[in-house]
């Protein structure tokens, strides 16, 4: 998961790098967080103590099981000092104020 902000980032800091800095000219693995159910109920909880989840994996799940654990962006840190900023508190407290406003 990336939050948008990280996105952006990513896409102007590899516009600015130096041309010697990019090794890699077809593309590189960016990556920012992974949570699971219980991970983004704990952090909603900190906003909405009474929050509760419920669900159950439907057919999606096989695909989601299907990628990889975890995205190697180890290039894109070494070669132009890509960083994610956004953590999955942070960016519930983002998403939950900007929610707030809208209901």
């Amino acid at each position: 998961m990336m939050f948008m902000d990280d996105a952006i980032n990513a896409t102007v800091r590899i516009m600015e790098a130096e041309n010697e800095k990019i090794k890699i000219r077809s593309s590189y693995n960016l990556s920012a967080m992974s949570f699971d159910p219980e991970e983004i109920t704990e952090s909603i909880q900190k906003h909405i103590p009474e929050f509760k989840i419920s669900y159950e994996p439907d057919f999606r799940q096989a695909i989601a099981d299907s990628w990889p654990q975890s995205i190697d962006d180890s290039d894109a840190r070494k070669d132009w000092g890509w960083e994610s900023k956004i953590s999955l508190d942070e960016m519930t407290k983002i998403m939950l104020e900007n929610l707030k406003e809208k209901y």
